[in-house]
């Protein structure tokens, strides 16, 4: 009996997952507990084991396609089987970039099915043909991505496909159409026609290119690929960088960022570390509390006094929160992940040092669940990069929260301390907020509230 493996559903707000790497191919035996593919959400990775055993039938798609949670992604069965009911079917009247496998590559006593089109008379490509970074002349362009380039005013003609045999898919687009910027009707309409290049940003409203910005677009197949040359090197964007880039590009373009900057006395909150440091050494904590877990502890009380501040800006509206769900900024290998600790108003300064660590681990490991990487799931968010030797930045919000403390490096500067000017350890804090959701004063007397709370924290080992 054959198998149908579908993708599966990480998380309530994931809707797409991007197939890393198919680690099976058509005519392949597998075992019960075998690794079918490796596939990622938003920012978290997982492996699909199979449950089954038999022999790969078919596979639907290649590495790299976006897919929607619960479609077919492959079947596994005995030879010879059907697997045509299997075939995933078009979705919201938009037609799927279903990969098929080729007759060659089947397994010997299943029969070859009859070559299919894309609808614009061009083949489906077949599964194990490598995906191309390089322009290639005339490419094939999937009907969901032809679609797309007409509606965002996109020149296929100057997309890289990373499709198989260098086929154009919708995710193409899309980079092409980020790179491009925001576009006139006008100059999309000339974009789409072809023969012109749009420079990224123009003399329209906000930065908009308009059709008089457009350049000639002169295509040359004889000079060096992209990736080619002696001075540089060209490499694709990975799908997390190109997910972290859409997610940037999209907060800076679609709210109202202003960033204050204020320096905290860290004599009490450095006191407070060696007290949690020593009682770890003598046992009288489990858990290693850190200067920024006893920073987050400040901003907790601190976000309590301003809800307008642990708040989601919905353009409209606003989304004021009664908890405090802390997202905290982490740096890992694959990319910068912010992920969520809910209720972090209840925990004492213990809890919530595990909490943030587990969540920290949790990203680093790609273990996470992508719930907790939403954007709406944290209501406020910390970004520390004091242990990088940072100073001051201008943190980027994560839309649609109203605000984000970047927390920079500690240093000594002088203070009029007893009636005289003493050197005296100095926290970097910068708080960018959403002005639409609030107004400079208040933001002001928010973080002045942070730096009030970490002067004066006081917990008992």
């Amino acid at each position: 009996m054959a198998h149908v493996i579908i993708m599966p559903k990480q998380g309530q707000s994931v809707e797409n997952c991007i197939i890393s790497e198919f680690k099976k191919k058509v005519g392949d035996t597998v075992k019960v507990g075998d690794v079918l593919f490796g596939y990622e959400t938003d920012k978290a990775t997982f492996e699909e084991e199979s449950q089954v055993e038999g022999t790969v039938l078919a596979i639907f798609w290649a590495d790299g396609d976006e897919i929607p949670v619960l479609q077919n992604v492959m079947v596994i069965g005995n030879p010879g089987e059907s697997f045509e009911e299997f075939k995933p079917v078009a979705a919201a009247g938009i037609p799927s970039e279903t990969h098929r496998p080729s007759a060659s590559s089947l397994p010997p006593a299943a029969p070859a099915g009859p070559s299919h089109s894309s609808g614009h008379g061009r083949p489906e490509v077949s599964v194990g043909i490598p995906a191309s970074a390089d322009i290639v002349p005339d490419a094939p362009v999937s009907p969901r991505a032809r679609m797309l380039a007409e509606q965002k005013g996109v020149n296929t003609a100057q997309v890289a496909g990373s499709g198989p045999g260098g086929r154009i898919i919708a995710r193409d687009v899309e980079a092409a159409a980020l790179a491009q910027g925001h576009l006139t009707g006008l100059a999309k309409a000339r974009m789409a026609a072809g023969g012109f290049v749009s420079p990224g940003s123009g003399s329209g409203l906000a930065g908009a290119v308009k059709g008089a910005d457009l350049k000639v677009w002169k295509p040359s197949h004889t000079e060096g690929l992209p990736g080619e040359g002696t001075d540089y090197e060209v490499v694709k964007l990975s799908n997390m960088r190109k997910l972290i880039a859409k997610s940037m590009y999209n907060s800076l373009q679609n709210s109202a960022q202003l960033t204050h900057m204020l320096g905290a006395d860290a004599r009490q909150v450095q006191a407070l570390r060696k007290k949690a440091k020593k009682a770890l050494e003598e046992g009288r904590l489990d858990v290693n509390i850190t200067i920024n877990d006893f920073v987050c502890y400040a901003v907790i009380r601190a976000l309590q006094a301003f809800p307008n501040v642990n708040s989601h800006c919905l353009g409209d509206a606003m989304r004021l929160f009664k908890c405090v769900n802390l997202g905290l900024a982490v740096d890992t290998e694959r990319g910068l992940m912010v992920p969520a600790v809910a209720h972090a108003e209840e925990m004492d300064i213990v809890t919530l040092s595990r909490s943030l660590k587990k969540v920290a681990d949790d990203s680093k490991k790609g273990s996470i669940n992508p719930d907790l990487l939403s954007p709406e799931a944290a209501s406020f968010t910390v970004s520390n990069l004091g242990g990088f030797g940072v100073e001051w930045f201008t943190p980027i919000i994560n839309l649609p929260q109203s605000g984000i403390l970047g927390v920079g490096t500690i240093v000594p500067r002088p203070k009029m301390v007893d009636g005289e000017y003493r050197f005296v350890p100095y926290m970097a804090l910068s708080f960018t907020y959403d002005h639409r959701a609030i107004d400079g004063g208040e933001a002001t007397r928010f973080l002045k509230k942070v730096a009030e709370e970490i002067e004066n924290l006081d917990i008992d080992f």
